[in-house]
């Protein structure tokens, strides 16, 4: 059996933000630069999640390190999902992106889906997005996912984020979608944001070929998102990582 070069091995690691610690896996060598991967916000999170460690393998193959994080209300993160506004998921994010910096490495992003709404304040050398998915196009599923809960005899009106169980003079009520609880405020949120795009500062979007948005690369895939249950694309993700590991090597110079 191959073994991993030294220091590629996956490692269990933390990282502190003002919230509290919250969990990290870390994959690949203890040198060189480092790829901070974003999954998608709530419920896209856990259907990609097992593409999101298959990448990141891939690229420790490569010899190229990368971290997953679990942010604050996703994954094993004991934070309240219901606590939390969007500005609080970016501002863990930049503490994340603080670790590597200590260790002296140059930290590149890689945001999935609506994971590339959260790399907004980190201190990046690059960021490089799959399928990207702004704060609107973020809510609009939320609130079709909303509808189907609630069924088609019933209209959603402007207060659909009130939880019926809640009591409206409640402070931020949040709103369960999918299983979610997810607060007002950051669904209000949603609606000013967008993926990161400041001229000057390396950034790559690569989407799928039945995605008709613009994109530096469009690739033959398998929407995981869309699936009712988590599941895995391998030969997707060994060719992402390809061009993950391509995109950092050429910024790197």
């Amino acid at each position: 059996m191959r073994l991993p070069p030294q220091g590629s091995r996956l490692r269990i690691d933390h990282y502190d933000w003002s919230g509290g610690r919250e969990a990290m896996l870390r994959f690949g060598p203890a040198t060189g630069p480092v790829v901070v991967v974003a999954l998608p916000l709530f419920e896209e999170a856990n259907r990609t999640r097992a593409f999101a460690v298959t990448i990141c393998r891939a690229l420790a193959k490569r010899g190229m390190a990368s971290v997953l994080p679990d942010l604050p209300g996703q994954g094993e993160s004991e934070t309240p999902l219901e606590s939390l506004s969007i500005l609080d998921l970016q501002t863990a994010y930049d503490a994340l992106i603080a670790v590597p910096d200590r260790e002296g490495r140059r930290s590149y992003g890689v945001g999935i889906r609506s994971g590339a709404l959260l790399d907004a304040l980190g201190l990046l050398c690059g960021r490089w997005h799959f399928a990207p998915q702004d704060g609107s196009d973020l809510l609009r599923d939320l609130t079709r996912m909303k509808q189907m809960e609630i069924g088609p005899s019933r209209t959603l009106g402007e207060d659909w984020f009130l939880d019926g169980s809640m009591p409206e003079d409640a402070p931020d009520p949040p709103v369960r979608i999918a299983g979610n609880l997810i607060s007002t405020s950051a669904l209000m949120e949603l609606t000013i944001k967008t993926p990161f795009a400041e001229a000057g500062i390396a950034l790559r979007t690569v989407r799928l070929d039945t995605d008709p948005k613009p994109a530096d690369r469009h690739v033959p895939g398998t929407p995981l998102w869309r699936r009712a249950e988590p599941d895995n694309d391998p030969t997707l993700a060994t060719l992402l990582a390809d061009d993950i590991a391509d995109w950092v090597a050429a910024c790197e110079g």
